[in-house]
């Protein structure tokens, strides 16, 4: 009966110890693949930031260009305008920059 009992335990102490060493063997397991996935989620985020830089910095380009060519175009245009001749003045009604007279009005003619 003391045999029996002692094999039983002894049996039941090696089942746990199998199932303990199961245990940490699944969790071992398990850590590394949430090591895995972490690190790759790392690297993800690191790849999303990089092209998000890229396009803020392509878009800031993009925005100093056209900054540059509308200045070169406000300045081409500012020089054009002074070299145009100014419009005489001595059109209909304007006789060397004067008016020529009045407009009457006639009102309640019958």
């Amino acid at each position: 009966e003391t045999r029996e009992r002692k094999r039983k335990l002894s049996k039941e102490m090696a089942e746990k110890a199998t199932r303990e060493l199961e245990k940490m063997q699944l969790k071992e397991k398990a850590d590394e693949k949430y090591k895995e996935w972490l690190e790759k989620k790392r690297a993800e985020e690191a790849e999303k930031k990089k092209k998000e830089k890229e396009k803020e910095k392509e878009r800031e380009a993009k925005l100093q260009e056209k900054r540059t060519r509308s200045e070169k175009i406000f300045k081409e245009w500012l020089q054009n305008a002074r070299n145009k001749p100014q419009p005489a003045l001595n059109g209909y009604g304007f006789p060397r920059g004067r008016s020529a007279g009045l407009y009457v009005q006639y009102t309640n003619m019958e």
